[in-house]
Formats: C-alpha cells, structure tokens, sequence
C-alpha cells in the first residue's frame, strides 16, 4: 500500500512562486516514475510533469520554462517548483504513481494564482 500526500498549495500573486511537495510512504520503491497533475474546475486532469527513477524529466507544454519537478529518494519526497505562475495555473494539483500495478493518488492540493 502506498499513501501520498502533497502538500505547498496556497494563493500566490501572478509572477509568484510557490513549492510542492509529496511524501510517500508504504512499500514504495525508488524505482518508480512519480507525476503531478492538475485539475481545473470543470476540466479534466491533465499531467504536468513527470520524473522517473533516473531523474529524466517530461513537462507539459504549457508549464515548459516555468516549473521544474525534482525528487528525494532518501526522503520518498517529489517536488514541483512552479515559478512565474499565471492565472490559468489555478488548479488542484495531485500527486502520483504506479506501484505494482496500482494507481495512487494524493489528496490534492490547491493552488490559486490571482491579484
């Protein structure tokens, strides 16, 4: 069983900065890619970033630039640092991965970009 909880969200003004963070525990190995997502109300949850084991990193076009993801796997910790945020970054952003076959996903977090 793996649990996932992200944590960092908050309001942050246009051009802000803000860090996430998900700390993992349970029986998951540092072999696994981890992902963070989001969701806007009314639209569906689509993937921001994603880091695998090797640390090779993929972003999604619209935060290319903007964010990086990084992992601790001493501290079964993956982070988002999401830099010059905009308006359209407002979102829940979730946490996670795919261990032994199973899908596993935090609680979310919000993150609210607005003056």
């Amino acid at each position: 069983q793996v649990q996932l909880v992200e944590s960092g969200g908050g309001l942050v003004q246009p051009g802000g900065s803000l860090r996430l963070s998900c700390a993992a525990s349970g029986s998951i190995f540092s072999i696994n890619a981890m992902y963070w997502y989001r969701q806007a109300p009314g639209k569906q949850r689509d993937l921001v970033a994603r880091i695998s084991s090797g640390g090779s990193t993929l972003y999604a076009d619209s935060v290319k630039g903007r964010f990086t993801i990084s992992r601790d796997d001493a501290k079964k910790t993956v982070y988002l640092q999401m830099n010059s945020l905009k308006a359209e970054d407002t979102a829940v952003y979730y946490c996670n991965t795919v261990d032994m076959g199973n899908n596993y996903w935090g609680q979310g977090t919000q993150v609210t970009v607005s003056s």
